[in-house]
């Protein structure tokens, strides 16, 4: 994560672009602000990978462009999942990067912050990690789950 540019480091906390809304799509990229999911798909981004533009269950249920991972086979940019309950809906995501590392961007600290799990474990609201998912790598257009032109 030390090869993130400065922009990345400084982003805005708004909670209202996410994934698909309407001021994301007039107003892409994190300059404006992002919530925790927009900021970790750009993290992804930038290292190469597509993941799917897709809320924290849609993600959570997704099987053809991300794979659930065991949380003791974590590699970077894994994204994790925390919520208050066992329940996708809603979850926070982060970023796994590595040495027990979790790159991520919350309401609470308002900028992109790293946390150790146990970090994540003494709040309530981040209280139960749902579990990791991986962005398959080569796939192109979101949707068509075709790999990408080599």
């Amino acid at each position: 994560m030390s090869r993130l540019p400065a922009e990345f480091l400084s982003v805005r906390y708004d909670g209202s672009r996410f994934p698909g809304a309407a001021s994301v799509a007039a107003r892409p990229g994190l300059g404006p602000g992002a919530n925790c999911q927009l900021y970790a798909y750009e993290v992804l981004r930038h290292f190469g990978l597509n993941p799917p533009d897709l809320r924290s269950s849609e993600l959570w249920d997704d099987r053809e462009r991300t794979v659930r991972v065991p949380v003791d086979g974590l590699r970077p940019l894994d994204l994790l999942l925390f919520n208050s309950a066992d329940r996708a809906y809603g979850a926070h995501v982060g970023v796994w990067a590595g040495e027990g590392e979790i790159l991520h961007l919350c309401a609470e600290a308002g900028r992109p912050v790293v946390w150790r799990p146990e970090d994540f474990a003494a709040r309530e609201r981040y209280g139960v990690l749902l579990g990791a998912k991986r962005v398959l790598p080569g796939l192109s257009d979101p949707g068509l789950g075709a790999p990408a032109a080599s």
